[in-house]
């Protein structure tokens, strides 16, 4: 039956739509974000990371780190620049894409060039984007494998480095699901709270 000879059927419809509009567009975001605030009030306000007063950073966004002083994250996918959340997610190149392989070959290269010290095989957290691009953390054997470079270029121990790493270490969420991971972001102001 057409609506538009039926004028009966079109105020019900239009109530339905709006109702359907305050509940799910209004009533059920406030409730939600409500409850986070109030249950996870850090979590619900982005993990922000503060020092000395200033936000600096959010422990749920990776940032990109290159130099010889730092622990470096993940690859990430997103661009025009890394660690761009505007742009979120993965390079979509499957395991047998040759484009995926040479850029895990080439990441490879320069992971060991980096750290001539190290003989065993580079951690594949190290080589390998996240799906969303943008993950702050990396495995803690991929922290291990760096700790030695970055002890050096800082004039530290390994030991106080190995010691950085622990502390930043989480372990599966609520004891249970995943892995433990290193927050590389929250390791990396770390180290320069250290050489302060």
């Amino acid at each position: 039956m057409n609506t538009l000879k039926n004028p009966g059927l079109i105020r019900p419809a239009l109530s339905l739509f709006v109702l359907l509009t305050v509940v799910t567009g209004l009533a059920y975001p406030l409730a939600v974000t409500g409850i986070g605030k109030a249950l996870f009030p850090k979590e619900a306000a982005g993990s922000l990371i503060e020092q000395h007063g200033q936000t600096v950073a959010s422990g749920l966004i990776g940032q990109s780190f290159s130099g010889p002083t730092y622990f470096w994250s993940r690859p990430s996918a997103t661009s025009p620049q890394p660690d761009n959340a505007l742009a979120s997610g993965g390079s979509n190149l499957g395991p047998t894409n040759p484009a995926l392989k040479d850029a895990v070959k080439g990441r490879i290269d320069l992971i060991r060039a980096a750290h001539p010290d190290q003989t065993g095989p580079v951690p594949a957290d190290l080589v390998t984007t996240s799906a969303s691009g943008l993950d702050p953390h990396i495995s803690p054997a991929a922290a291990a494998y760096q700790i030695h470079r970055v002890a050096k270029a800082r004039g530290l121990s390994d030991e106080q480095v190995r010691l950085l790493v622990g502390a930043n270490t989480d372990g599966p969420q609520w004891g249970l699901f995943g892995e433990p991971v290193v927050n590389v972001v929250k390791l990396n102001l770390a180290l320069d709270e250290v050489k302060k």
